[in-house]
């Protein structure tokens, strides 16, 4: 576990900045709704904000792409001359978060080693693992921007199975003698998050008891070095390993060994706590109709069922009983379809009320996708790796980790 978790300097806005207009959702959500961001941008204004740091998804396709990326990175510099950020050394962070849903998450925001993470499928004996396929056309606009930046910023969630509640919840439990580094509220619905310094030691120490091979044994009948699993933000933390490989190769050993940009922020959770809640990911396919509907009754088959709408008509299809095989059957079906189609395609949409908003104005085909059990999360991936791309989602769209602490990767 030592070489998994390392304490790095991290950065977070400084007194003076209004952290509501800071922080900003992560920027795969709302992908097909522009106005979201817009709303967003018009209440963040002039203000310093992680919406200048970012690419949001919606404009992925733009033909300013470019120019928003060159942005980013000019502004990421200003912000570190202008002195926008203060530093918190040898520490992690505790992070307490309230959504508009009524759930509470608790999370560790901590550096993890990239040499422990793979998200190409073969996992091996390391520590952090893909829970779902990456979308591989995603990550060339991340790595634009990674390349060139000073410092990034998580909205990485990985996962730990700490079914007691020993790690994170004991820091919570005494946090009336921590440090509070922020106490704020969330734009856009996004509720409320507080953070507190903890010492990173004491942490590290405290994830080492994760892997006591008693307990490994007792949850799944062998030992193990898998201790995380990317819950969120696969995309983000593939980046930056793409971004490791390649910047690794001009090092020498010893420089690799505590270069910044081979540790990656993210926010640690635990898998049982009572706030995570996984929800599905939906599929919108523009440019498809009847004809996608009956082709995925005859391909999909099983005991249980799935919900298409179109044209504000609902059917369905059957679908396998086990949900993580029947969102791999349909993502093959989906697939497919698509690629045997010219003009289709399809978004990953969260939420049902945003995927049938979305699919009636374009005229669009929506499957309503399944929820995986989480208690199946870990023995799943341990066993027969990951699940395939966007399988699941924790939480709706608001619930996401919004942007707020960095770290230098330069």
């Amino acid at each position: 576990m030592n070489s998994v978790l390392k304490s790095f300097p991290i950065l977070f806005p400084n007194q003076k900045i209004d952290k509501s207009k800071w922080s900003v959702v992560s920027c795969d959500q709302f992908s097909s709704q522009r106005d979201y961001w817009q709303k967003t941008d018009e209440y963040v204004g002039g203000a310093p904000s992680t919406l200048r740091l970012i690419l949001p998804e919606a404009y992925l396709e733009d033909a300013d792409c470019g120019d928003r990326i060159s942005r980013i990175n000019q502004t990421m510099l200003g912000y570190l001359e202008e002195g926008v950020f203060s530093e918190l050394t040898d520490s992690f962070v505790l992070v307490e978060r309230d959504t508009k849903y009524g759930k509470k998450r608790l999370g560790i925001v901590a550096s993890v080693d990239l040499e422990q993470f793979s998200y190409c499928g073969d996992h091996g004996e390391l520590a952090i693992r893909s829970t779902e396929g990456v979308v591989e056309e995603r990550i060339p606009p991340r790595l634009k921007i990674r390349c060139d930046a000073p410092f990034e910023l998580p909205h990485i969630l990985l996962l730990i199975d700490d079914r007691e509640k020993t790690v994170i919840e004991g820091f919570y439990k005494k946090r009336g003698t921590l440090k509070k580094l922020y106490d704020f509220d969330l734009n856009m619905d996004g509720g409320h998050v507080a953070g507190y310094a903890i010492d990173a030691d004491e942490a590290i120490r405290a994830f080492e008891r994760l892997c006591d091979p008693k307990k490994q044994i007792e949850k799944y009948g062998k030992t193990t070095n898998f201790v995380f699993a990317v819950g969120d933000g696969n995309h983000s933390l593939a980046t930056a390993k793409a971004h490791w490989e390649k910047i690794k190769k001009g090092l020498s050993e010893q420089e690799r060994q505590n270069h910044p940009a081979r540790y990656a922020l993210c926010e640690i959770e635990n898998l049982h706590c009572d706030g995570i809640v996984f929800e599905p990911i939906h599929r919108c396919v523009f440019g498809a109709g009847e004809d996608l509907i009956t082709y995925l009754k005859q391909s999909l088959s099983g005991d249980a069922e799935v919900e298409i709408v179109y044209n504000k008509i609902s059917t369905r299809a059957n679908i396998p009983s086990s949900t993580a095989q029947a969102i791999s059957d349909i993502e093959k079906a989906v697939a497919s379809y698509v690629k045997a189609h010219a003009g289709t395609y399809v978004d990953y949409i969260h939420g049902d009320e945003y995927l049938l908003a979305v699919a009636d104005a374009a005229n669009a085909v929506a499957i309503k996708m399944p929820k995986i059990n989480k208690e199946d999360l870990f023995p799943y991936v341990l066993n027969r790796g990951p699940l395939c791309k966007k399988a699941f989602s924790m939480g709706e769209a608001e619930e996401k980790r919004y942007y707020l602490e960095a770290k230098r990767i330069k």
